[in-house]
């Protein structure tokens, strides 16, 4: 099969670089603004949406007028490519899978890509690398690049710059070696509890930003009482933001080893399917009709989003893939509501936010257990199907993953 896989790096630029780095990242988001501006102004005329071939060229109008010159010093593919980005920020939100575009903020998200790889020179004996118009960019080298480069993204985080080298490469993959189907149940309290049928095992939360938030707080409003866009506030705004990259950091590092010994230990994850974004919806409500418990939902809102449930998610999914295994989405409701024992469902079965105790045939549990139990049991369930006929290797009695895991797409492998 084919693996596409990113390997991120830090660079580190000269002088002269850094100010170019910094210009191109403002080229493109200004012509992915300006291309955002032109569609709403002909959406209130009455006319088409513009796809992305006729928009490029008025970028070719824009590098060529008299207003934006200067577009002219930047490579034009980045360029280019800030409006395939808009293009499909468009398809997805008639798709509706996303929001409607919104414009781009300096300082967030920094960041442009290198889509032509013939451009794109890998020295990594010497430890750097060849971009246009920018030269050669040592960097970081932690660890071989390997497969075939195929585009180079260069972003900013916390003022330090990145390049992630996305190749491809043809791999082997061979059936996993392990037997077991395990279902996963997320919490706070609990990052994890899974149930492979035979015994429990509970990861236990990182809680990075909560180890952090005293820190953060505070250097939050020492930066207030600055005057905002002086030197002083921008030395604060630097410190948040080294806060902020560490607790992020904290957190990949953790998703990314539990994920990977999760996919190497069990052939089969079954994980609820979650819906994060309307479980950490704000409950302040409007000045009509505000909300209720709203601190205590804040709190929680934020625990949930410190424990990063979609990317570990998004994470078991490719690693699973990349092992020879798979994972099935379960449907939530219900999971730990649900006695394993006699199968009764009611709401008064979840005594607490640990305690299961069935209200028909009195089996007591701990409510992250039961969940991860019903959880396996439905993605087994699930696998039975005739829309999953073709998985082949068997899991504890039950159909399994298939070595090649093809329905699921390797595209989303990003560097750690």
């Amino acid at each position: 099969m084919v693996r596409r896989q990113a390997f991120k790096y830090r660079i580190e630029p000269n002088g002269e670089q850094q100010r170019k780095l910094r210009q191109f990242a403002g080229m493109c988001r200004f012509v992915f603004n300006k291309a955002l501006a032109l569609q709403q102004v002909i959406y209130a005329a009455g006319e088409k949406y513009i796809g992305y071939v006729p928009m490029a060229k008025h970028l070719t109008d824009w590098r060529n007028g008299t207003e934006t010159p200067w577009l002219k010093d930047a490579p034009v593919h980045p360029l280019q490519h800030a409006l395939k980005d808009l293009d499909r920020a468009y398809q997805n939100f008639f798709a509706k899978r996303a929001d409607f575009p919104r414009f781009k903020k300096k300082g967030q998200g920094d960041s442009f890509r290198y889509p032509d790889a013939k451009q794109i020179k890998l020295d990594q004996a010497g430890n750097r690398i060849f971009l246009p118009k920018l030269g050669w960019l040592k960097y970081r080298n932690s660890r071989p690049v390997l497969g075939i480069v195929k585009n180079v993204t260069v972003s900013q985080s916390a003022g330090q710059w990145y390049v992630s080298i996305q190749t491809e490469r043809e791999v082997e993959i061979s059936p996993h070696a392990s037997p077991l189907a395990a279902g996963i149940d997320l919490g706070v309290v609990r990052f994890a509890t899974l149930w492979d049928g035979q015994q429990e095992t509970v990861l236990q939360p990182r809680g990075s930003l909560k180890r952090h938030q005293q820190r953060l707080a505070k250097a939050l409003r020492q930066m207030s009482h600055k005057t905002k866009f002086s030197n002083n506030w921008k030395r604060a705004k630097a410190r948040v933001q080294r806060i902020n990259r560490q607790i992020a950091n904290a957190r990949n590092d953790f998703l990314h080893k539990a994920t990977h010994s999760l996919s190497k230990s069990h052939a089969l994850l079954c994980v609820e399917d979650l819906q994060v974004g309307n479980m950490s919806r704000s409950a302040a409500g409007t000045v009509e009709k505000p909300g209720r418990n709203v601190r205590q939902k804040s709190g929680l809102n934020r625990s949930i989003l410190d424990q990063g449930w979609g990317e570990f998610r998004r994470q078991l999914e490719y690693k699973a893939q990349w092992a020879g295994g798979d994972v099935v989405a379960v449907p939530a409701p219900n999971t730990s509501r649900q006695c394993p024992a006699c199968n009764h469902t009611h709401a008064d079965n979840r005594q607490s936010q640990s305690v299961f105790l069935c209200v028909t045939c009195g089996h007591e549990e701990n409510a992250d257990l039961v969940a991860a139990k019903n959880i396996r049991e439905r993605g087994l369930n699930l696998l039975k199907g005739p829309d999953m006929a073709r998985i082949a290797c068997e899991v504890n009695g039950a159909t399994g993953p298939s070595a090649a895991g093809t329905r699921r797409s390797d595209e989303a492998a990003k560097a750690a």
